[in-house]
């Protein structure tokens, strides 16, 4: 990491611990974790299925809300604070303060993963500890899995795609557009793979070349979801996380760049 864009990122991540927003949102998401114990007791033989589901799903959702309503302040707040004028007077050129602002909060972004996966964890160990054999033995996949953790990963790639897509809104647009526009394109990208055969439902050939161009350009945010998977036992290849991975990565990378390039534009004289 560079020289001038660590001290940004360390004082996004300060900013954000001391943020109220994040633990509120990991606690919910724990707590969530945690009852799912209970409602899985309600379900005879499903009961760790839906904890994993559960689980995973809340790790995604609270994930997302941090995403979202911390990344679209991440260039506003210094915007309407006026520290904007002061930071870059200093040595440190737009671009790195771009991609400072958005390393502080990928690593906020893990932090609060790793803690909600570790709560899962912790949950599923004690189900599997407390089940006899001849339950585990009738699980799809074994309770503490570490397959789990390919699904984890695939969610936080995805959050930090979504991170990308709200540090770009929040260059050029207010906070409460930005955070509309980042949770529409989020709900598009989930339903992105419908629009690839919308030529078979309407007859407008313009509507169908339309529907072809979004499948193209929108981020397939349904790539990202393997929690069905996971939670039957179904394999994962190595292969697809990783294709996954860098396709993720190169839709962070145009949109940092994007943003990087709108924000050098920006005049704030």
């Amino acid at each position: 990491m560079s020289v001038n864009i660590k001290p940004i990122a360390v004082h996004v991540f300060r900013e954000s611990v001391r943020d109220r927003v994040p633990y509120t949102l990991v606690l919910f998401a724990v707590l969530l974790i945690a009852a799912s114990f209970l409602l899985g007791q309600l379900t005879a033989g499903q009961d760790i299925k839906i904890i994993k589901d559960l689980g995973l799903a809340a790790t995604s959702l609270f994930g997302l809300f941090i995403a979202v309503f911390i990344g679209i302040a991440l260039v506003s707040k210094e915007v309407e604070r006026r520290s904007i004028y002061g930071l870059l007077t200093k040595p440190v050129s737009r671009a790195q303060f771009i991609a400072g602002k958005y390393a502080g909060l990928l690593v906020t972004l893990a932090v609060n993963v790793a803690i909600m996966t570790a709560a899962l964890y912790l949950v599923l160990a004690y189900m599997t500890w407390q089940e006899p054999a001849n339950v585990r033995a009738a699980w799809d996949a074994p309770g503490v899995d570490p397959a789990l953790l390919g699904a984890v990963l695939l969610i936080f790639v995805e959050l930090a795609l979504v991170t990308a897509i709200a540090l770009f809104f929040s260059t050029f647009s207010t906070p409460m557009l930005s955070a509309a526009l980042t949770l529409g394109l989020w709900i598009a990208g989930r339903f992105n793979a419908d629009l690839r055969n919308f030529d078979a439902v309407v007859e407008s050939a313009p509507a169908a070349w339309l529907a072809r161009v979004l499948y193209h350009v929108l981020p397939d945010f349904s790539a990202f979801d393997v929690k069905l998977q996971v939670v039957h036992g179904l394999p994962i290849s190595a292969g697809y996380l990783a294709a996954t991975v860098a396709y993720g990565g190169a839709y962070i990378l145009a949109l940092l760049l994007a943003a990087t390039v709108i924000f050098a534009r920006r005049d704030f004289k």
